[in-house]
């Protein structure tokens, strides 16, 4: 007899890239930074008193709020601290969305939405991006006759990289009678010359929620500590009503805390990724896997049909490089290489390189 309910046990899980422990393998599968994290945050790592453990963490993460709110230039209310960006994906669901009320995004986009839906009891509609991966021109069109309760568009775009800018979010924000929420995992990686900023929108915009993470600019997905950012009227509920309670653990907390207030070193390493980005797409492109423009730390590669994507990809990994492979329409001929340090993307040259004289 199974005591799962009826939607849990007809639905599948999300599948996570794949986990090495293994020193020899160079890994370029799940967007990771290849540089570690800033010296403040190990110095925070060695200061961390053993003693204080006994003790429940600030409920609240107060530190942390403190630091992203000098960051960011809002206010702490604004700001709920998460145990990544998904359990603020999760909190969204649980306090904004109803069974059976319908969450749309574009396609392709990232793998948890549907799975999150389908634990919610939700709709799920997807709308198509076009073949250069932008939007269609009646997105709002088709985003309203969803009658969808919430958006959640991913910017930079994962898995094709392409950026929305702030003037074409505010448009559908207020053009949308539902929740905007926009997941900014990667939006450290956008070129500075762009100018993009989101943020200022919460200000004007009560329908528009921001999810960041310090799992890829801040070097700590092992951390996993995210955070959303909102406007006061949509952060209390999820802060005082939804959110398990200590949700973010005192270790945690310092470090990430530490990780804001050394901001500057990541934005050093972002800039590091942004020229290896470049040089990468260039000399993959010379080998005939063409990759569009990116704003993040991967790009998404075209494979040639000589080669074959998920021929490479399995190619690949016999010699020890991992890259992510997507058995989905529109993607099982390409290959998402997220950006190493030059040496390893080097070697993935190299290995394709060799691959492609066979």
């Amino acid at each position: 007899m199974s005591f799962e309910r009826k939607n849990i046990e007809k639905m599948q899980g999300y599948a996570p890239g794949e986990q090495t422990g293994a020193a020899d393998i160079i890994k370029l599968n799940t967007n990771e930074n290849p540089y570690p994290p800033s010296p403040q945050v190990a110095e925070a790592l060695e200061s961390i008193n053993v003693a204080a453990l006994r003790r429940y963490p600030s409920p609240t993460a107060d530190s942390f709020r403190e630091a992203a709110s000098r960051l960011h230039n809002i206010s702490t209310e604004q700001i709920i601290p998460t145990n990544g960006g998904d359990e603020l994906l999760r909190l969204v669901l649980t306090t904004y969305v109803e069974q059976l009320d319908t969450i749309a995004v574009c396609k392709p986009s990232y793998s948890l939405y549907p799975v999150l839906a389908e634990i919610q009891g939700c709709r799920f509609e997807e709308i198509s991006l076009l073949d250069d991966w932008s939007m269609p021109e009646d997105f709002l069109e088709q985003l309203n006759k969803s009658a969808a309760k919430l958006l959640i568009l991913v910017n930079p775009n994962a898995p094709t990289g392409a950026l929305l800018s702030a003037d074409y979010l505010a448009e559908i924000a207020e053009n949308f009678p539902g929740l905007l929420l926009i997941d900014e995992a990667y939006v450290d990686f956008v070129d500075p010359e762009l100018n993009y900023d989101s943020i200022s929108l919460i200000n004007s915009h009560d329908n528009i929620l921001i999810l960041r993470t310090l799992s890829k600019a801040y070097s700590l997905a092992g951390l996993r500590f995210g955070y959303g950012i909102g406007a006061k009227s949509l952060i209390e509920p999820m802060m005082f009503k939804t959110r398990d309670s200590y949700n973010t653990d005192h270790i945690s907390q310092s470090l990430a805390t530490a990780a804001l207030d050394s901001c500057e070193y990541a934005r050093e390493n972002c800039e590091r990724i942004r020229q290896s980005r470049e040089l990468l797409r260039a000399d993959l492109h010379e080998l005939g896997l063409t990759a569009p423009a990116s704003q993040s730390n991967f790009i998404l590669c075209q494979i040639p049909e000589s080669l074959g994507a998920e021929k490479l990809y399995r190619q690949l990994k016999q010699r020890n490089i991992l890259v992510r492979y997507f058995d989905q329409e529109r993607l099982r001929d390409k290959l998402r290489i997220s950006i190493g340090t030059d040496a390893e993307n080097a070697a993935l040259v190299a290995a394709i390189k060799e691959l492609t004289q066979q």
